[in-house]
């Protein structure tokens, strides 16, 4: 049988150079070779706030460095780099385009961080210029880019974490092998829930955007709107032109975690519940939402996410429960408890790492350190990722799903294979986004 790597090889010496965005991007049999020792060399991509997180857990492997700090931004730029100073002791190269990282051949890996219409096309990216990936969740802005990041990795056979680091974490890990076991029986429903208390943002007005702010390469494969006050740097996942709302914003973590847990891929059905209750401003998604996925073997999955207002009765920020025959667990990126059918607790497992923070912009913790140890570990020794795209990308989609069934307004059947939905036409116009001439990503 042929091995991987030589299938690999065979693979990506017949790969032709492609272009996008302007860009001729080299063949990917060019990318550096790594061994098990060997140095990798990082490039940041977008790094206001969860970037944060990613240089700190880069920074603690003695033998990876980042090479390039990338924003569009100058003024984050600007407070990144004394971030980075305080914090990792040396300030990166700095570039604006990520582009041109992608032509150093002396890049090893890029992390993305960026708005979220850039995850899938930016990766994609990447991977033809010979570059292993690290993208934040969700790993794309819609199902067409999931499928088309999936058959990107399978053709390039390089690596591509998706941060949803909870994956990574010894006590979720335990727990999924203690079900798996018996632990609680037969396991039958998982329950995701995150809550906030976010404010209004706002109608925003129609400016010209900042003069240290790159707008045109911003929006990249995005259609071309008017800069306005009320979106950068933060608010953009409230616009469907950018961003995936609050089920992808928090709810992949934790609807992720419970499909594992489960055992479960794609969906037979999907209904959503919601809609947007507290402000009168531009948020164009709902701020309040309850899906319920069903799946075979009567198993079934919730979500319910609250935007705007904390869940009462008093529950954690964000969670996951799990439920069998014999009790139920709950786990967290610190801990995971389980209790027999009285609630009363039988096992209590804590994380020995620095605790993670779960509701604030950043998200720093030891499982970061952890999720990036894997990716590290997979790139030198071929480890297998503990979040490899071809598996997050249906977690990505059963998040997709729910946004389409709350638009749909009912039950979406879908197909098992691909993910498609089966009884609403119409729904299906959102499988794909309109593009950007020249900035549609294709292999």
């Amino acid at each position: 049988m042929t091995s991987r790597r030589d299938f690999i090889k065979k693979t990506t010496a017949g790969t032709a150079a492609v272009t996008f965005g302007g860009m001729v991007l080299p063949n990917f049999a060019n990318a550096r070779v790594i061994g098990a020792n060997d140095h990798i060399n990082c490039a940041v991509i977008g790094v206001r706030s969860r970037a944060k997180a990613h240089v700190l857990a880069i920074q603690q492997d003695p033998n990876a460095k980042i090479l390039y700090n990338c924003d569009v931004d100058d003024t984050i730029i600007l407070e990144h780099n004394d971030w980075c100073k305080k914090n990792i002791g040396y300030v990166p190269k700095v570039e604006k385009d990520f582009r041109k990282i992608l032509e150093d051949k002396d890049v090893d890996a890029v992390f993305i961080a960026t708005p979220e219409h850039w995850h899938a096309p930016m990766a994609i990216m990447a991977l033809q210029a010979g570059k292993h990936v690290y993208v934040e969740k969700p790993c794309s802005h819609n199902p067409y880019e999931n499928q088309l990041l999936v058959s990107a990795q399978n053709r390039y056979g390089l690596k591509v974490q998706m941060g949803n680091q909870q994956r990574s974490a010894r006590t979720s890990i335990s727990a999924v092998s203690d079900i798996k076991k018996g632990i609680i029986g037969e396991v039958y429903k998982g329950e995701a829930y995150y809550s906030n208390n976010r404010g209004s943002i706002g109608k925003g007005q129609k400016l010209v955007a900042p003069p240290t702010l790159d707008w045109e390469l911003w929006q990249g494969p995005a259609p071309r709107e008017d800069y306005r006050n009320n979106l950068h740097p933060y608010n953009w996942h409230w616009f469907r032109s950018w961003g995936t709302g609050e089920i992808h914003n928090n709810g992949t973590h934790e609807i992720d975690i419970c499909r594992w847990a489960l055992g479960v891929d794609l969906p037979e059905t999907v209904t959503s519940f919601g809609g947007k209750y507290t402000y009168d401003d531009d948020w164009e998604f709902v701020d309040n939402q309850q899906v319920t996925y069903t799946f075979p073997g009567n198993k079934f999955l919730t979500w319910t996410g609250h935007s705007r207002g904390t869940m009462k009765p008093e529950r954690p920020g964000r969670g996951a429960t799990v439920y069998g025959s014999k009790g139920s667990i709950e786990l967290s990126r610190d801990s995971y408890k389980v209790y027999d059918l009285g609630g009363n607790p039988i096992k209590i497992e804590s994380e020995n790492s620095q605790q993670s923070a779960s509701t604030d912009t950043t998200g720093i913790g030891g499982l970061d350190v952890d999720h990036v140890r894997n990716f590290f570990n997979a790139i030198r020794k071929d480890e297998s990722l503990n979040s490899d795209i071809n598996d997050a990308s249906i977690s990505t989609m059963l998040c997709h799903l729910g946004n389409m069934a709350q638009d749909a307004g009912e039950t979406l059947k879908i197909d098992l294979k691909t993910g498609e939905v089966l009884n609403n036409k119409k729904v299906m116009q959102s499988w794909k986004r309109e593009y950007e001439n020249g900035w549609e990503p294709k292999l």
